[in-house]
């Protein structure tokens, strides 16, 4: 039986799955499949077992609303005011972290956020991603030294 009210859930873990929504979906969506995410917890949460990891369970259903947004948003066009002459090149970035996050391959970005941002050991993250462990920490580290290598730290040094 579990002991813990969901607003106590809630207070604790949300700020966490805001990140992770924000780091795998970008800053616009972010806000809504968190909701969705604790949505789809109060419910679930009355038949969560008492030995449950509840970070790892919330960053599962994350993990799926933003798979929901992602495929939601494949399917519908995005209007663009003139199509450019010629394709932009890949300059610096504009300092923005979520940008640089949202520009790495969607198998690093969610290992980074699940890692990083969540705190999930790599073998949850193969848990829910349905990878190996091996996979989950290699897609961490490349998207972190992408990140290092693209959006350097000031004053880091090697």
């Amino acid at each position: 039986m579990i002991v813990k009210p969901f607003e106590q859930v809630v207070t604790e873990h949300g700020p966490m799955v805001l990140r992770v929504c924000r780091a795998v979906l970008g800053p616009a969506d972010a806000e809504d499949a968190w909701s969705e995410t604790f949505l789809a917890a109060l419910k679930a949460y009355p038949e969560l077992p008492a030995e449950a990891n509840v970070q790892a369970w919330l960053v599962t259903i994350a993990h799926r609303k933003a798979i929901d947004v992602t495929r939601a948003q494949a399917r519908v066009p995005v209007p663009v005011g003139e199509i450019p002459d010629r394709p932009g090149g890949a300059g610096p970035l504009d300092g923005d972290l979520w940008d640089a996050l949202a520009r790495l391959p969607d198998k690093q970005r969610v290992a980074v956020a699940y890692h990083y941002l969540a705190g999930l050991p790599y073998a949850e993250i193969a848990e829910i991603t349905g990878g190996s462990v091996d996979a989950a920490r290699r897609a961490a580290a490349d998207g972190v030294k992408t990140l290092r290598a693209t959006y350097p730290l000031e004053g880091a040094h090697s």
